[in-house]
């Protein structure tokens, strides 16, 4: 069966050779460019990934895009900045293809000092603490790596179009009675400056967009 990978995409020419060239066979690339200004579409293009645009900005708009745009039963996300290895997404993707989970996330694993910056780690882990609590669900680490089939995902209704997209995800598919599960990724230095770790009005802005989805 194939699969389909969301790969939302802001300036990332430099990382999208190496991220498009390990996805595994079966995976098909989708990549959602969101206003990049560094040829990073043409790139995609160039090597062999389906590229389509998404003109309003957020990591949610771009996500939602990829998921319209997606065929396959199954798809996943990934990051586009190099982050984690797509040839560790079917990890992620095998509990959903065996019908043993309906949403799987990949636990980050740093796999270098400095990968994962303290403030953010402890906003993740907090996070995490903040949803097993309200829904029971068992989770770690909010990471965007994941896999869930598409038309159930395309039944929650997901609305946020920022940095709360993903704990959208898992809230509605908790409140929803989704098996969810996570599997243990890698988690590697990007290449390039983050859009939200890397700048405190990037980090900022994801902690508020966070913040207003669990106000919900």
């Amino acid at each position: 069966m194939s699969v389909d990978v969301i790969l939302p995409c802001l300036d990332e020419a430099e990382a999208l050779p190496w991220v498009i060239g390990r996805v595994p066979p079966g995976f098909r690339a989708i990549v959602v460019d969101n206003g990049s200004a560094d040829g990073s579409a043409e790139i995609a293009r160039s090597l062999g990934a389906v590229v389509v645009t998404e003109p309003r900005r957020g990591f949610g708009a771009a996500c939602h895009r990829g998921l319209r745009a997606a065929t396959a039963e199954v798809v996943c996300f990934c990051d586009c900045d190099a982050s984690l290895d797509p040839q560790q997404l079917p990890l992620v993707a095998g509990p959903v293809l065996r019908g043993d989970a309906d949403l799987v996330l990949g636990r980050r694993r740093p796999v270098a000092r400095g990968v994962w910056p303290l403030p953010a780690r402890l906003a993740n882990r907090e996070l995490a603490r903040r949803v097993r609590r309200r829904t029971g669900v068992r989770v770690h680490d909010l990471g965007p790596m994941r896999a869930a089939r598409r038309a159930d995902l395309l039944a929650l209704n997901l609305a946020d179009q920022r940095c709360g997209y993903a704990l959208e995800m898992l809230l509605r598919a908790a409140e929803a009675g989704w098996r969810v599960s996570e599997a243990e990724v890698d988690y590697r230095p990007r290449i390039g400056r983050s859009k939200v770790t890397g700048t405190p009005r990037g980090y900022w802005q994801a902690v508020r967009d966070m913040r207003k989805v669990l106000a919900r």
